[in-house]
């Protein structure tokens, strides 16, 4: 693949973000720093579910353990968080590495049983061990994230620092889609006995889509420690997990634009429902319905309709003009 796509999608990402920088109120820029937050995390549940086909609901356990070990690191150890954020990300591969191997022996409803089950415990880990984690009090006061004299600290000036991220994030996920690697795990998703006849190693390449996929949880997490600066047990449940599956569902699995469409609009949805007061559930669950049954591939497969709408109709047009002619 070309090397244009990639930055044509990092160049919107970081044109369209700046834009909205310059126009939105503080609150609403809070909540464009945790869209993209987000967004991050569902890239990175993309690798999995959408280009490999695993169904995970732990995903946010991975976010959890980026943003953990991060807030434990500075104010525990009192790391720096230039340092301390490689390591929660390294860390939490690793983890990711060693418990893909025998989880991923499951396949469909079991796998996602599985991975819930992870998310449940990390949960009840992080709520009950009081001297590592805080418990239900949580960690506060993480420090800030600095270049010299500058601190991300601000709303705006932190928005930077996630577009870029972000932007990166999508880069990378955009020349994986494209090389053998994403291939492979297209592959699998699609028939994996057929990938196996071919030669396709299905062990590794399941593997490595999970670790991709917190891989990316945990830089997302260490984001949202530095964001927040204060991280409880109750921001990495399992119905955040699910949460972010809705994310890639509702913007298109298997793309980068349906990841990130996904993200902002589920981020900003409440806000923009808050009229509805608890009934803003019952409409979420009538709008997931709603998209698994009229648009099984998301927002962006809504855009590619209306893309190929005109298109037919003028070439319809095309053959009657012809079929007219004598």
């Amino acid at each position: 693949m070309a090397i244009r796509t990639p930055l044509l999608i990092a160049a919107a990402i970081l044109v369209i973000g700046g834009l909205f920088a310059m126009v939105l109120p503080e609150y609403y820029l809070r909540l464009l720093n945790l869209s993209a937050i987000a967004a991050v995390a569902v890239i990175g549940l993309n690798f999995a579910f959408g280009y490999a086909g695993l169904i995970s609901l732990g995903h946010a356990a991975f976010v959890g353990m980026g943003s953990y070990r991060l807030a434990i690191l500075t104010t525990t150890c009192g790391w720096s968080p230039w340092l301390a954020a490689p390591a929660a990300i390294v860390a939490t591969a690793v983890l990711a590495a060693l418990i893909g191997y025998p989880l991923l022996r499951l396949r469909g409803h079991y796998l996602a049983l599985a991975t819930l089950g992870l998310n449940v415990s990390f949960y009840i880990v992080t709520s009950n061990w009081i001297a590592l984690t805080g418990g239900t009090n949580g960690i506060a006061r993480i420090p800030e994230l600095t270049i010299g004299p500058l601190a991300f600290s601000g709303e705006h000036r932190f928005l930077c620092l996630a577009l870029v991220v972000l932007a990166a994030v999508a880069v990378a996920s955009a020349m994986l889609h494209a090389s053998r690697h994403g291939r492979e795990m297209m592959a699998v998703r699609d028939d994996e006995i057929a990938s196996e006849m071919i030669g396709i190693d299905t062990t590794r390449v399941k593997i490595t889509a999970f670790v991709l996929s917190a891989l990316c949880a945990a830089i997302a997490g260490c984001l949202f420690a530095l964001h927040v600066r204060f991280v409880s047990p109750e921001d990495f449940s399992y119905a955040h997990s699910i949460t972010y599956l809705a994310m890639l569902i509702v913007g298109g699995e298997g793309t980068i634009i349906g990841a990130i469409l996904g993200a902002v609009l589920l981020t900003f949805l409440p806000e923009w429902l808050r009229f509805l007061g608890t009934a803003y559930l019952f409409f979420f669950g009538v709008l997931m319905l709603c998209i698994l049954v009229f648009l099984p591939t998301g927002l962006v497969g809504l855009g590619r309709r209306l893309r190929r709408r005109p298109r037919k109709t003028a070439s319809s047009a095309t053959i009657r003009a012809s079929e007219a002619t004598p």
